[in-house]
């Protein structure tokens, strides 16, 4: 029997550790969320990340720029919003090709950037933690290189010695992990019974694969949600973060 990996009900348990913290410590914190253009899955997930800066007690605020702004201006815009009296910042992605993204990330001061403990690759952790499933020994599939899910996943899996591959072998996989944003792109038919699905992308066929598989993300309401949690959790966490990052 297919079990839902269900992000929705635990990001909300974690998102009421978060507010009881803030409450308890009185902590006075800003998101700031730098979106260019008008992309509609952006704008979803801003949404989300307001919504539950509200509930958590913490101030949001969106800087919303034109699409059609040039390299030189986001800088100086970046620079700008970085310096003000903000506890942490996220340039949404992905940005119009025009920008260099790495080079408009890299101007996120470290002790602003919530985004440096991976939200997808927390998401996904605390999913497997919760559902007590351990990737250990099992034949890993990760679909998507890119820079929010792919690259950190993978650098993820590396750190903790787990091999894995490519499409190519997701006929074989005990565990898929995908995330390059193609629907429909994963079908039944592809995958082996038993498989583990954790889908963050919205790349999987639901209906077919939902009948195969032991346990499956639903998006929405799989990683989508938990990642707006582990974001929030990073951002009260920063401080902790930092020292972290220098031993």
């Amino acid at each position: 029997m297919t079990k839902i990996l269900d992000g929705k009900k635990l990001a909300e348990k974690i998102l009421g550790e978060i507010k009881k913290e803030v409450e308890e410590k009185q902590l006075k914190l800003k998101l700031a969320i730098i979106l260019v253009g008008e992309d509609r899955e952006s704008k979803i997930f801003i949404k989300q990340k307001r919504k539950a800066c509200e509930f958590i007690g913490i101030d949001f605020e969106l800087f919303q720029i034109s699409e059609r702004t040039q390299q030189p201006e986001l800088i100086e815009k970046v620079k700008e919003i970085a310096k003000s009296d903000i506890s942490g910042l996220v340039v949404q992605l992905p940005l119009p090709k025009h920008i260099n993204a790495d080079e408009i990330l890299n101007l996120i001061p470290g002790e602003k950037n919530v985004e440096s403990v991976s939200p997808v690759v927390c998401a996904i952790a605390s999913l497997l933690k919760e559902y007590k499933i351990s990737l250990k020994d099992k034949k890993i599939v990760l679909i998507g290189r890119g820079r929010l899910v792919g690259q950190p996943v993978a650098d993820w899996l590396n750190k903790q010695n787990l091999s894995f591959s490519g499409m190519e072998d997701i006929g074989q996989a005990d565990v898929i992990i995908s995330g390059t944003g193609q629907g429909g792109l994963i079908k039944g038919e592809m995958i082996k019974k038993g498989a583990m699905v954790i889908d963050v992308g919205g790349d999987v066929d639901f209906e077919s694969v939902s009948k195969k598989v032991s346990y499956i993300t639903p998006v929405p309401g799989g990683v989508g949600p938990m990642t707006v949690a582990c974001l929030l959790k990073n951002l009260v966490k920063m401080p902790e973060i930092r020292v972290s990052d220098k031993l």
